[in-house]
């Protein structure tokens, strides 16, 4: 378990504890079970014990009730890395729709570099792989966190890949993911995260995050 998952364990324990309810058994309840049991097992200890058992079976229909609804209103909440992905799946698709893959279109990183400097508060690493198989196509800004980041834009064959780049707060974890037949790959390199998403398979994808790495720390 993760510690983050651990924390969303803790605070779901705490909004049980607060939003569950507590009662004393009713007599009909105490009634039921004393009427339950056989003379020889009606004394106040078994009666006790039996009362506990009923109990903490309406205790646990009453965790799956809270959990589903925890589920079904979002206090259960995605990870940190799946909402990430879902807002750069949501830029990606946006940018498809509306033909704005990039505001620079070149494949001259000497060129889109600068554009990208000019405005942002950092310089992100650009390099053209086309040796490689990834033509750097252009760039463009985008939103991530509220916060405005660099997108850059290569093409393989028939497909568009793009990298969002951003200062890393800490190390981003090397890691794939995959929305709507949408692949994704993040890892962070030379003080700066990076996440690839494109419909390109998981291997190829994971090439070009190879190369990115190599050559940011290159740079």
């Amino acid at each position: 378990m993760t510690q983050e998952e651990d924390a969303r364990g803790r605070d779901l324990s705490a909004a049980i504890r607060e939003k569950a309810d507590y009662h004393r058994a009713p007599a009909s309840l105490i009634a039921a079970v004393r009427e339950s049991l056989p003379p020889s097992e009606s004394s106040p200890a078994r009666l006790r014990a039996s009362l506990r058992f009923w109990l903490l079976q309406g205790a646990a229909l009453a965790g799956v009730a809270f959990i589903t609804w925890a589920a079904t209103t979002g206090y259960l909440r995605p990870s940190g890395d799946e909402r990430l992905a879902d807002e750069i799946f949501a830029g990606h698709v946006r940018a498809t729709l509306g033909k704005r893959l990039y505001e620079v279109a070149s494949s001259d990183q000497h060129s889109v570099k600068p554009w990208l400097s000019a405005r942002l508060a950092y310089s992100p690493p650009v390099a053209d792989l086309s040796a490689q198989g990834f033509a750097l196509i252009g760039a463009r800004i985008d939103h991530v966190g509220g916060q405005p980041v660099a997108v850059l834009v290569y093409g393989r064959r028939k497909h568009v890949i793009e990298a969002y780049v951003w200062p890393s707060r800490g190390a981003t974890a090397d890691r794939q993911l995959v929305r709507d037949g949408f692949n994704f790959q993040s890892f962070s390199a030379a003080n700066m995260s990076f996440w690839l998403v494109s419909d390109l398979n998981r291997n190829e994808l994971g090439d070009l995050a190879r190369l990115l790495a190599l050559q940011a720390a290159a740079l």
